[in-house]
């Protein structure tokens, strides 16, 4: 019997060590080819210099975004507040106009929305009652109260002027005061100057004068004269009254008047009252 070659054995075993390694390859590289990555495994993000880029442009924009939305809201919250009609006072365009005071005192003159509502604007003229009483016997009358308008002017430009130069809040819009919080006006009757008006507070005599025409919708009469309805400036008597439905116009922020609407009456109100910043 003839013996095995060595060498013969050893390549038989070198040739079937390489086929398996081949074999098993060759399935790795089917698996890996069928088999992609799972779900879960997700390959890295590559890094993109210009997304970066454009992130850091978009981040400019949002901001100036904000600001403009910001800005306009405060131009629009502040022409609400200027827009006629649509004030913080609450009047419509009709409105409910009482003159009061004692015999010998002085012309009160309060506008409401209606008779049980609080005074929106109330002032004290200087004309005294009676003579008010005596003009309105002898026909039209117009009373102007005009005010001046510098300081507010003044007050705008210099708040302009530190925004212009990057100064103070420039986000938020400077607000007029409305005429109706004017203090102190000028007084004219028929084109005489009758001195000057004051605006005053709604104080407990002034209060209880309104409560007491409550239940007054238009008409001119007296109330008897107690300690707690006495009115005016130093003065004493009786109150007298006059109270009457008024159209109310407004021009402008700086204009409005007041028109009495008299149903028995064709023509020209026979009173008006008008209110001027200039």
């Amino acid at each position: 019997m003839a013996k095995p070659n060595s060498d013969d054995f050893a390549s038989k075993r070198h040739n079937s060590f390489h086929w398996t390694r081949k074999v098993g390859s060759d399935e790795n590289d089917d698996v890996s080819s069928h088999n992609p990555l799972p779900d879960n495994t997700k390959p890295l993000p590559k890094h993109n210099p210009s997304s970066s880029s454009s992130s850091t442009a978009i981040t400019p924009k949002r901001k100036l975004q904000s600001f403009a939305v910001s800005r306009l809201r405060s131009v629009i919250a502040s022409l609400s507040r200027a827009r006629p009609g649509n004030n913080n006072s609450g009047l419509g365009s009709r409105v409910v106009g009482t003159l009061f005071g004692s015999r010998r005192g002085h012309v009160h003159f309060s506008v409401q929305k209606d008779p049980t509502s609080p005074p929106a604007f109330l002032i004290e003229l200087a004309t005294p009652i009676s003579g008010l009483v005596k003009e309105m016997a002898s026909g039209l009358v117009r009373i102007a109260l005009e005010c001046d308008k510098a300081k507010e002017e003044e007050k705008e430009e210099g708040e302009k002027g530190r925004r212009r130069h990057g100064g103070g809040d420039k986000t938020k819009a400077a607000v007029p005061r409305r005429l109706v919080e004017e203090p102190t006006w000028r007084t004219y009757c028929n084109g005489k100057k009758c001195g000057f008006a004051t605006r005053r507070e709604c104080g407990e005599k002034e209060k209880k004068v309104l409560k007491a025409l409550e239940m007054v919708s238009m008409g001119a009469g007296v109330l008897p004269e107690t300690e707690e309805t006495s009115v005016g400036g130093g003065g004493g008597g009786d109150v007298m009254y006059m109270r009457a439905k008024f159209e109310r116009i407004v021009g402008s922020r700086d204009s409005e008047a007041f028109y009495m609407m008299n149903p028995d009456s064709n023509g020209a109100p026979e009173l008006s009252i008008y209110l001027l910043r200039i």
